[in-house]
């Protein structure tokens, strides 16, 4: 397809798992059936789900994240110089710990082969046509970053990284293969996922990072930085996106904060096509930040949440994409759901049918504004 992403009406990118997947995945961790077992179970539910996004009218495909336990943490297993095991904490979620493995650097990070991203990239391909375009979503550089960097994470990549500038340049450098990888293999459409700039926004930022506000301008110039660095060589006809995100697993989240803090750095300065933007609550703030987006890039509203399985009034998301075009022109907005819907393996507190029901509301509510 020749149209560039986003589309009016779009979506994150991740769906909730069928239960067979999910019990094909507990099988294979139990050695109860192979890997080839488990792909092909794999294969039948991504081939089954794209029908149901072609359905729906959607004109991104994507394979829904189904052959990942995480949204990021997957993606940088597949990276030289990277580990994981069983995590004992969890991460700190709003109510609730994200039990997802402990990821940590043990060598030198780089991409020496294939990454296994690529070939899940190329069984989406498969099915795209004169409608629908198949879009790869991975973390974005800051997060792969922010992952080593924080806290917890540093005394570890010290042992490998005396210098973070090295560490940006081995992770930027990384991404440019794997980038280059998913363009030869046909990709047009890259999406990156990124939670760095909801951590930068909480009002627990500074003990996050573990620095003042002056050290947090710091940071956000150093998530700018590796991102926009990862994609300085990008073939011209590649569109890269990017999502704002503030942590979404079992329909809870991990921080809160309006955009302000961020826009004059991530809306003004990030050179990537469009951002897809929560604003289905409180926690994301108002639409004033939104005024630092420069001209030239495009603002996905995210105004029906994937949190929750209630539907939104109709009337109120019109109502709030108004409101934005105050700041944005009417022709700049899209609109999608907030985050995705399986952002990790264990889903959203919602049904199949819900999540179809939220992204045929999004459809409805996208064609009544722009035909």
């Amino acid at each position: 397809m020749t149209v560039q992403t986003p589309y009016r009406y779009d979506v994150v990118g991740s769906f909730l798992r069928p239960e067979k997947l999910k019990q094909a995945r507990k099988d294979y961790e139990a050695k109860k059936i192979s890997k080839e077992e488990l792909t092909k179970v794999e294969d039948a539910c991504i081939t089954d789900l794209i029908q149901k996004e072609k359905a729906a009218g959607l004109h991104v495909i994507t394979d829904g994240e189904f052959r990942r336990a995480t949204w990021h943490l997957d993606f940088m297993w597949g990276f030289d110089g990277v580990s994981h095991t069983p995590t004992k904490t969890g991460l700190p979620f709003h109510g609730e710990a994200a039990m997802i493995d402990d990821t940590y650097i043990t060598g030198k990070v780089g991409v020496n082969g294939t990454h296994p991203f690529v070939e899940h990239f190329k069984f989406v391909k498969q099915f795209e046509d004169e409608n629908t375009i198949a879009k790869q979503t991975i973390p974005a550089p800051a997060q792969f970053l922010e992952q080593m960097i924080l806290p917890f994470a540093l005394e570890n990549t010290r042992k490998y990284y005396e210098d973070t500038e090295e560490l940006v340049q081995d992770i930027a450098n990384g991404y440019k293969v794997v980038i280059q990888q998913l363009y030869d293999a046909g990709c047009r459409c890259i999406q990156f996922d990124d939670c760095s700039w909801g951590m930068l926004v909480d009002e627990k930022a500074p003990l996050f990072f573990q620095t003042d506000q002056e050290g947090l301008l710091k940071v956000q110039e150093l998530f700018l930085r590796i991102n926009n660095l990862a994609i300085e060589d990008k073939p011209e006809d590649l569109t890269i996106n990017t999502h704002v995100c503030r942590g979404n697993f079992h329909s809870t989240y991990a921080s809160s904060g309006a955009y302000d803090a961020v826009a004059k750095t991530l809306f003004a300065k990030e050179n990537v096509h469009a951002y897809f933007l929560e604003f289905d609550d409180a926690r994301s703030g108002g639409f004033e930040p939104l005024k630092e987006v420069t001209p030239d890039k495009k603002v996905v509203l995210g105004l029906v949440t994937t949190k929750s399985a209630k539907l939104e009034d109709k009337e109120t998301v019109i109502a709030r994409i108004k409101e934005a075009s105050q700041y944005v022109p009417l022709e700049n907005l899209c609109l999608s759901p907030q985050c995705g819907f399986a952002s990790c393996e264990i889903g959203n507190k919602l049904t199949e049918d819900e999540q179809w029901a939220k992204v045929k509301l999004v459809k409805e509510i996208a064609e009544e504004i722009w035909g």
